[in-house]
């Protein structure tokens, strides 16, 4: 079955997409400001410039959502993590609406992993709390940025340190999940000189 699917992405999304394994049967059509025919649609900057499929009811729509849970979507919206770096990963993290999203995702011949309808899904959480520890270490002077970044490489086997992962994502949008997140939980409190370098930077 041939499949028409229309993306709306920011430069180093489509380079991650293009990354990912090919359906011969379905046609990608990156778009910029025209909405036209397809069986499905991605709307990967939606964190920066809201929903942009806001005339689409009736097909699938998936939403570079990391932050926003469903409740705050339309109804035929299914969640992606496609933060930068994510969406070139093997397995993608999704929250979705129902079977027919399932089955687009299936036709593009991604592996995905369902996860709780969450604000930072899994992967995001995490890796925003360790950033956020890191920079609780940095403020109270345990080590420089790189030194913290060699430590967590060399310690955990992670690919990246915490300050590296910080300027692959944006800062910004680690503190805005943290934020989110520190509504309901102490745990995730931006630590203060985050907050100052955002401040610094803006």
């Amino acid at each position: 079955m041939n499949m028409r699917i229309a993306v709306k992405a920011h430069p180093y999304q489509k380079e991650e997409w293009l990354l990912k394994p090919v359906n011969e049967n379905v046609e990608i059509i990156w778009i910029d400001t025209n909405i036209p025919e397809a069986d499905a649609y991605f709307d990967l900057t939606y964190e920066e410039y809201g929903y942009a499929f806001e005339s689409i009811h009736n097909k699938p729509v998936f939403v570079n959502s990391v932050i926003n849970t469903l409740t705050e979507l339309p109804s035929n919206a299914s969640r992606i993590n496609a933060w930068k770096g994510f969406l070139k990963r093997d397995t993608i993290e999704t929250v979705l609406r129902d079977d027919d999203a399932k089955n687009i995702l299936d036709h593009l011949q991604w592996k995905c992993q369902q996860v709780p309808d969450v604000p930072g899904m899994i992967a995001a959480r995490t890796i925003s709390m360790i950033i956020n520890e890191a920079y609780f270490a940095l403020g109270d002077g345990v080590s420089s940025k790189a030194d913290i970044d060699v430590a967590m490489k060399l310690g955990t086997n992670y690919p990246f340190g915490p300050f590296e992962w910080s300027s692959i994502i944006g800062l910004h949008n680690i503190y805005r999940l943290l934020h989110t997140l520190s509504v309901s939980d102490d745990r995730y409190q931006p630590a203060p000189v985050m907050e100052q370098e955002l401040k610094a930077i803006a």
